[in-house]
């Protein structure tokens, strides 16, 4: 792994912003009041040839909620597993209790601390940078995250800091995917659904590591966190996203920015974690977003969450709910787990990996109008009759068929299923284009 430098420091001083200038793009969730970064977000970066991965962390509270206190051990796993530190403060605030806090708990690593003192805009606010030394941490670095003032300086110090190329660290199986060189090539797989059905626990569950931070509160996940997992099968990029609840144009601020990223990270992947609330059954808000998993086109495993607080009557009417509310999906396998409690979740790889497989599958053309051909001499379609068919690409798997004229619906989906029996596509969508042949 390549070494890891950790932004942290209370809320609001400028950490994402910082952040979103070291990357040199706005990958961080920004806004102005306090408590938008909640979990821990690892991200590439490059400074004068020396690759690294710069995280970004919530803000660090000596007291608050149930929910502070999580973001608050967020960061403080992140300054345990960092190469450097970066200790943001604001400038025009001074020193308060919580930066004192912070600054107790940097000392026992002070040689890898560098003090950050943020929204230093103009010369005029640099004479109370100093004011910052007793912190007891070292010099202090005066920038301007907003403006990118300083922030050369900043990293030519951040990168001598570093261990020797040769010495850069290793860290467990489950690392971040943006400063990993394999997770270039890993598939990355998207776990969506509505706020609170459990996404970011069994994303943790699966790394095996508190990642995302879990709480009853709807909406805790605020961005996208990338994790990437090696397995027996190979390599794979999970990615926690934020629930969806309403339509993107009904949204403002950080939920905007929230739906947004999370809608970004299902377009890239190439499978897709759909969760549900066993609990709960199938709502509309489900409906819609299965719509919206299946319009991105690729393959989809149904997870019901929270199976255990089911009884047997209750299990048996949500599989019968399933097959009604999301037929449109009824090439997902459906998984029942608990992802608190560790129930069913060891199946849930192993169907991932049949999904990719399955969208990456290609039949051999002789083959594939041999299929067709027998389908329709077995019941001869009410429209246009197939002459010729082509598979064009894969991911998901994409079939041109060349017919006398419009091949009805119906048909088609009757082609499909032929041809999922014949050549076991299994887990993944179909695509059909139709070509009428030419006059």
């Amino acid at each position: 792994m390549k070494p890891l430098v950790a932004v942290v420091g209370r809320p609001n001083v400028g950490k994402s912003t910082l952040v979103n200038r070291v990357v040199g793009k706005r990958e961080a969730i920004v806004e102005e009041h306090p408590g938008v970064t909640r979990d821990r977000k690892f991200l590439p970066a490059e400074w004068a040839g020396r690759s690294f991965t710069i995280v970004d962390t919530g803000g660090w509270l000596t007291a608050g909620s149930s929910l502070d206190k999580q973001v608050s051990r967020q960061s403080e796993k992140a300054i345990k597993d960092a190469d450097v530190v970066l200790f943001v403060v604001d400038s025009a605030v001074g020193i308060t209790d919580d930066d004192a806090k912070v600054a107790g708990l940097l000392r026992r690593r002070a040689e890898r601390v560098l003090v950050v003192v943020n929204k230093v805009d103009s010369f005029r606010r640099e004479s109370d940078v100093w004011d910052f030394t007793r912190i007891g941490l070292g010099e202090p670095y005066p920038v301007s995250a907003l403006h990118g003032r300083g922030t050369g300086d900043l990293l030519d110090a951040v990168i001598s800091k570093f261990p020797p190329e040769e010495a850069e660290h290793t860290g467990p199986g489950a690392s971040d995917a943006g400063g990993t060189d394999p997770g270039d090539e890993a598939p990355a797989v998207a776990i969506v659904g509505r706020p609170n059905v459990g996404k970011s626990t069994l994303f943790n569950r699966l790394i095996g590591d508190e990642r995302s931070v879990v709480h009853d509160m709807a909406g805790t996940t605020r961005d996208s966190i990338d994790t990437l997992v090696s397995t027996p099968d190979g390599d794979i990029v999970l990615v926690d996203t934020a629930g969806m609840r309403r339509r993107s144009k009904e949204a403002a601020g950080a939920e905007y920015y929230s739906m947004v990223r999370a809608l970004q990270s299902l377009d890239r992947a190439r499978c897709a974690v759909m969760v549900l609330d066993a609990s709960e059954g199938i709502t509309r808000q489900d409906q819609r977003l299965a719509e919206r998993v299946d319009a991105a086109g690729g393959p989809v495993v149904l997870v019901l969450n929270k199976w255990d607080l089911l009884d047997a009557t209750a299990r048996a009417a949500l599989r019968l709910e399933v097959t009604d509310r999301l037929g449109f999906l009824a090439y997902a396998p459906v998984l029942t787990v608990s992802a608190l409690s560790g129930l069913g979740v060891h199946k849930l790889l192993p169907a991932l990996r049949q999904a990719i497989e399955a969208s990456s599958k290609r039949v051999p053309t002789a083959d594939l109008n041999r299929v067709i051909a027998a389908a329709q001499a077995a019941h001869a379609s009410p429209g246009g009759r197939v002459l010729y068919a082509t598979q064009g690409t894969v991911d998901p798997p994409t079939f041109t068929l060349f017919a006398t004229k419009t091949v009805p619906g119906p048909y088609l989906r009757y082609l499909e299923r032929r041809l999922r029996e014949h050549f076991d596509f299994g887990p993944t969508p179909l695509v059909f284009r139709v070509r009428r042949r030419s006059s």
